[in-house]
């Protein structure tokens, strides 16, 4: 994708969120964002409270990372937290040009 394109669907993904971000969940966007850049691979983690933004955090990465033309592994400990998350990240990415899977530790097939 061309690099206007691409800052441009990122504006839009990012500005799509429903809710406003707090200062910490726009910190660790940029942050990660940030670390995306760098020429050797990510070393952070994304930690908080349960309803503070760290799925829309991961979904403004993968989305990033995808358009930059790579591909991307979310891993979750629990298959009702990979559910969640594929459900998630189906709706947000829905009215963008990426192709998501979601596969489960008890899937068969």
């Amino acid at each position: 994708m061309h690099l206007p394109r691409i800052a441009f669907l990122q504006a839009e993904l990012e500005t799509s969120f429903i809710y406003e971000d707090t200062p910490d969940q726009a910190k660790a966007t940029e942050d990660v964002k940030r670390d995306m850049q760098q020429p050797h691979p990510m070393d952070r983690l994304v930690c908080g409270d349960v309803g503070f933004g760290k799925t829309e955090v991961a979904i403004r990465a993968a989305f990033k990372a995808t358009t930059e033309g790579k591909q991307v592994a979310v891993l979750v400990p629990t298959t009702i937290l990979a559910m969640q998350h594929a459900r998630t990240f189906s709706e947000r990415l829905s009215q963008f040009p990426v192709t998501h899977r979601a596969r489960f530790a008890f899937q068969i097939g």
